[in-house]
């Protein structure tokens, strides 16, 4: 165990107040992390499968009655304290109250057995009758062998407690510590809403013992895992407490004691131009200008502050495309931005992971448009660019929060109309939205490269062209107004 976290500790790492839980869900009392004690949990807990209300005792060597384990259980809790893998309680970290479960490493390498099971499982459960948001604090090397299936069926087990809170509408965010693998990475780890990771964190399915020989063993680390978008974020121990307090503050709706009512967000202001082009021409120069602020900017000046999410959870990311949840006025707005390039399969699916997540959690959206299109090289086809297009307009489309659009520069074919709004996206004077490419329309239609602007007036394109064709309900100005131009 690198991270040197007991169970306990990494609760004080996080929490200004815990109160402990025992099986039967009654507090213990709350405390400082620090000064909180091992708590005393029945040794009769309810087998998995057994009716509800029953409870079936242990053999002293488990279920399946591995020699030993029963004595190799009273060595873990000597050493560690515990009298299972994990701890759970509710805190307070920051603004907010919540459900914290902290793994013990040193009970058993963190792994989970049938009685981890129970309390993982009522944990849950508690969240979701208080309306809790729960954070897993994991450092686990995954099933437990003595247990042998029993202790595999607990993943089943967590899967489904982890479902209902998701389908309550609650937040999960996982902090990943050294280690996490196995079937604690696969549940409780990866199912999170919001992953963060301790630098230096082994992070994988497959422990270290069971790798293929000659693995990429960067592959298994935090690092590796952001890069492959499996992961949000890597935050230093000493930025966690407030980095977790911001997560919670944005994923329960914002600064205040309840979230808002949940109407559409305004447009952001246009920091560029202050009237649009008189040409199509010059409708797509203005877009293209590199001049023109792009959504980092928009982005940075709508919101007070802002968290980004990282990574579609599929091997890929996109860093032109900017997704995450912001406050503004002390509520909380979800953002899927682009950032000017061809956007990738990558991107369209963090942007849909994204829009679901704030959608589950009733948060609005606000989405920025900005590409000359998606990313057709052949990569982008082996990456799936049709299926991820269709699971961003699919994930605007059942979308019951409302989402408002702003197009910031070009808005190239159903690449960024894969962002779009329907009936609610706005535009500033930098803007054109487009069915495709002027030079690509030109050269479709077979005529020479310096048509390319006839064609583009042709297409009408401008911001004003958009308001009157009834596509965009208006243009954005730098002052606040919005204008429907003839």
């Amino acid at each position: 165990m690198t991270d040197g976290l007991t169970a306990r500790a990494a609760i004080a790492l996080v929490a200004e107040e815990f109160a402990e839980f025992e099986r039967s869900d009654g507090p213990k009392g709350s405390a400082r992390p620090e000064e909180s004690e091992a708590s005393v949990w029945s040794e009769t807990p309810q087998r998995t499968g057994a009716p509800a209300g029953t409870a079936a005792a242990q053999p002293a060597d488990g279920p399946i009655g591995w020699d030993g384990y029963g004595a190799s259980r009273a060595r873990a809790a000597a050493r560690s304290g515990e009298q299972e893998s994990v701890v759970w309680g509710v805190a307070r970290i920051g603004e907010r109250r919540a459900v914290v479960v902290s793994f013990e490493f040193r009970f058993m390498g963190g792994s989970l057995g049938e009685r981890t099971g129970d309390r993982l499982e009522a944990a849950y459960a508690h969240a979701r009758a208080e309306r809790l948001p729960l954070v897993s604090l994991i450092a686990t090397g995954g099933s437990r062998m003595q247990e042998g299936m029993i202790a595999l069926t607990q993943l089943q087990r967590v899967a489904r407690a982890a479902a209902l809170t998701r389908a309550a509408g609650l937040p999960q965010i996982a902090v990943l510590r050294d280690p996490t693998t196995g079937g604690g990475w696969a549940t409780l780890g990866a199912g999170a809403d919001v992953i963060l990771a301790l630098p230096g964190a082994q992070i994988g399915f497959a422990g270290s013992r069971v790798r293929p020989q000659g693995a990429d063993p960067s592959a298994y680390t935090a690092t590796g895992q952001l890069a492959a978008g499996q992961i949000d974020a890597i935050v230093r121990r000493e930025e966690l407490r407030e980095t977790l307090a911001s997560w919670l503050v944005l994923l329960t709706g914002g600064a205040g004691s309840a979230p808002p009512p949940a109407d559409a967000p305004a447009p952001p202001l246009a920091l560029g131009s202050q009237d649009p082009a008189p040409t199509g021409w010059g409708a797509v120069q203005l877009a293209r200008s590199a001049r023109r602020p792009r959504a980092q900017a928009y982005l940075d000046t709508h919101f007070g502050s802002r968290l980004d999410i990282q990574g579609d959870r599929c091997g890929g990311t996109d860093p032109g495309m900017l997704c995450g949840f912001g406050l503004r006025e002390g509520r909380t707005v979800a953002y899927a931005a682009q950032a000017g390039t061809a956007t990738r399969p990558a991107g369209y699916r963090t942007a849909a992971r994204l829009i679901r997540l704030a959608d589950r959690l009733g948060i609005p959206v606000l989405t920025l448009v900005d590409t000359p299109g998606a990313a057709n090289d052949a990569e982008a086809e082996r990456e799936g660019a049709g299926a991820a297009i269709a699971e961003a307009f699919a994930a605007i489309a059942e979308a019951r929060v409302p989402v408002t659009t702003l197009v910031i520069g070009e808005g190239g074919s159903g690449g960024a109309l894969a962002l779009a709004a329907p009936g609610n996206t706005w535009t500033t004077p930098d803007g054109y939205f487009s069915v495709i490419a002027p030079e690509l329309a030109a050269a479709i239609l077979k005529r020479g490269p310096g048509e390319a602007a006839a064609t583009a007036d042709q297409l009408r394109l401008r911001p004003q062209d958009l308001v009157e064709l009834g596509l965009v309900r208006g243009i954005v100005s730098s002052g606040g107004g919005a204008a429907k131009q003839p």
